[in-house]
């Protein structure tokens, strides 16, 4: 038995289907289910504890950007609601703070509120900082990397804090990203960004939020799920190899964006995966061109 029957913590279950916490509405069911919503403090606790046991640890904050096995999650999967941000003038130049489980919708909303830029073209992208700062998401030709100052880490030996030019960013990648053994949990992210005015901020949030509903399908997506090719764009690769509208089980390539899956409600990750692996396959042979996941495969596959 798991040590982590001894935290009775209500926000802690057992055999938990995880399709109602991801984006895509997909998903089997966690050995270990906690919403972390109380503290980090908490959280720290509860992933420490299944560490301690050798279980393996999945952090899948707002469930964007990830496809989880429709065999599940073996080990603990958290899902990081803890959400707080602060305002300052801290040490070289910082002047903001969020906690992981911060949406960056609302990180986007609250730093307009507060005359802070920088965030703009987060808004409308589903997921959190926790997750964002290790993916390195972006969008409008910004990204986490060119804000993140720092990044306090949970890892098995403690706290640890990693600066911006230790995330080794890259493209939609970071050394968060690329480590093997998954044992670390981002709680909190301090970002460098400027002061402007407060509605020049919002009318770019407008403008940004405009072409994402003009250009990107809504319902149940990842979001993008390939990387851009050097010098090209996924969405046109696919599209040319004529696979927009290509459906197999719930799932099709969105008609709006070919670089968006959509689940049409009567999906399993299975199709989407078998979706995924046909688009490559067919681009491989009409373009020449290896399309890379940017989403990350969660699970037992």
């Amino acid at each position: 038995m798991s040590q982590l029957a001894n935290l009775h913590l209500p926000s802690l279950t057992q055999n938990t289907s995880l399709a109602k916490y991801t984006a895509s509405r997909l998903g089997g069911t966690a050995d270990w289910l906690y919403i972390a919503k109380k503290s980090l403090e908490e959280l720290a606790q509860v992933v420490q504890t299944a560490w301690d046991d050798n279980l393996p640890v999945c952090v899948i904050g707002g469930g964007a950007n990830i496809l989880v096995s429709d065999a599940g999650v073996r080990g603990l999967v958290v899902v990081n609601r803890v959400s707080e941000i602060t305002y300052g003038n801290w040490h070289d130049g910082r002047t903001v703070s969020a906690s992981a489980g911060t949406g960056l919708l609302r990180l986007a909303r609250d730093c307009a509120e507060n005359g802070v830029a920088g965030m703009e073209w987060a808004i409308g992208v589903p997921g959190t900082v926790g997750g964002a700062v290790v993916n390195n998401a972006g969008a409008h030709g910004d990204d986490m990397a060119s804000s993140v100052a720092d990044v306090v880490v949970l890892e098995r030996s403690g706290a640890k804090l990693y600066s911006n030019a230790e995330m080794h960013y890259d493209y939609r990648t970071s050394i968060l990203k690329a480590r093997d053994d998954r044992q670390f949990v981002v709680l909190q992210v301090n970002f460098i960004l400027p002061y402007d005015d407060p509605e020049a901020i919002k009318a770019r949030m407008t403008e940004f939020n405009a072409y994402r509903k003009r250009t990107q399908p809504s319902g149940a997506t990842l979001g993008s799920i390939f990387k851009n090719p050097d010098g090209d764009y996924a969405g046109r690769l696919i599209e040319t190899s004529g696979l927009k509208g290509y459906r197999i089980g719930g799932v099709e390539v969105s008609s709006k964006h070919a670089n968006f899956i959509v689940n049409h409600g009567d999906a399993t990750a299975t199709d989407y995966y078998n979706l995924i692996c046909h688009v490559q396959e067919v681009v491989r042979q009409r373009q020449g061109i290896d399309l890379e996941l940017e989403i990350e495969l969660v699970g037992e596959w």
